[in-house]
């Protein structure tokens, strides 16, 4: 009895891209085939190797997606030679590409993976900020990268959102006289903890614009500069509990706030490393 066909796929980094497109063809026939991977392809005795056994095979096919140009022009030498069909996934692309590019490409083997962890990494971030917004979850906040404290309207959930569009894990708790902070915010550690403050004329001033907008009258406690001190008062005094460094947002866009959070835990992470 014959073997089953099989379609080797070949790459220089995991090999799923390659993978896919095969298995997508494939898809498209009665028969099965063995699908073999053979990734991590790194030089030209790999590669003749691989030809050899899939010429040993019989009744295979091989897909790759490998980017240096010497191991595709070996890999098309040995399967002509041994009269293994062959399809470079990655080749004509790259030469298309280049052309409207007007440059070479980077020929860097696993950049795509790097690329594609990335987006995921992006994705798991902004998740996590969503469920640990404005004090929600606060046993999740020992899995964050850091924890924004302040009161309302100091731009918690603006900047937590621009954070987590940089892989970082950012939870937020709202500082309020009424209702005493989680215990586990007083468990992190030393540093993972940024204070969030503002000027008490500016927070009036968003604080008003804000009730306005939702149809509330402007003499509400929430704005007034009575309850703006008294709630600033209680944050300061938790950050100062907490040992945490502290902002002042007053004037500052998100984009700068960030900026400054940013450097700060680059700071730690040197720290620590030190």
């Amino acid at each position: 009895m014959s073997p089953s066909a099989a379609v080797f796929v070949v790459s220089d980094s995991i090999g799923e891209t390659a993978e896919l497109v095969a298995r997508g063809a494939l898809s498209q026939f009665n028969e099965d085939f063995e699908v073999i991977r053979v990734p991590y392809v790194g030089d030209k005795a790999h590669i003749v190797e691989v030809v050899a056994r899939a010429a040993a095979r019989g009744r295979s096919a091989i897909v790759h997606t490998l980017l240096l140009p010497e191991l595709r022009e070996t890999l098309a030498a040995e399967a002509a030679a041994r009269d293994v069909p062959q399809v470079d996934l990655f080749g004509p692309t790259l030469a298309a590409l280049s052309e409207v590019a007007g440059g070479l490409p980077r020929m860097e083997p696993g950049l795509f993976r790097r690329v594609d962890e990335d987006y995921y990494q992006r994705i798991e971030a902004v998740e996590y900020a969503v469920s640990h917004d404005d004090g929600l979850d606060p046993r999740g906040l020992e899995k964050a990268d850091v924890v924004l404290v302040g009161i309302s309207r100091t731009s918690k959930t603006p900047v937590s959102m621009y954070l987590a569009n940089k892989r970082l894990k950012v939870a937020n708790v709202p500082l309020v006289p009424e209702v005493p902070p989680p215990p586990e915010l007083f468990a992190l550690p030393r540093g993972k903890v940024i204070g969030l403050v503002i000027d008490p004329d500016a927070l009036n001033d968003i604080r008003e614009v804000r009730l306005e907008t939702l149809g509330l009258p402007d003499r509400a406690t929430y704005a007034s500069r009575e309850r703006i001190l008294e709630e600033l008062e209680y944050a300061k005094g938790i950050m100062r509990k907490l040992g945490c460094p502290v902002i002042d947002i007053t004037n500052k866009a998100v984009e700068e706030t960030a900026g400054a959070i940013l450097q700060m835990i680059n700071g730690r992470e040197t720290h620590e490393r030190g």
